[in-house]
């Protein structure tokens, strides 16, 4: 039995349907970054709005200094899903 708050197969494909064709490349990213369920749960968690207190900009800072990948490119991996 499905939980009621749970999407359904055929919900999902009736919203998928009723998308507009300028929706496509957005709803094909979202879709796939879904089917890793880490990102999904990831995507889905609620936004963090607290504000960052020195230690966490402090720790921010010492990681991009580090050696390795550089933070753009990291950066920019982890936003192309």
């Amino acid at each position: 039995m499905v939980p009621p708050s749970s999407m359904t197969k055929t919900e999902l494909h009736r919203l998928v349907d009723a998308l507009p064709e300028t929706s496509w490349d957005a709803a094909g990213v979202l879709l796939r970054r879904a089917q890793d369920p880490m990102v999904a749960k990831l995507d889905a968690a609620p936004h963090d709005d607290e504000e960052l207190t020195d230690a966490d900009l402090r720790a921010v800072g010492e990681a991009q200094a580090e050696s390795g990948v550089p933070w753009s490119e990291a950066e920019a991996e982890l936003n192309t899903g």
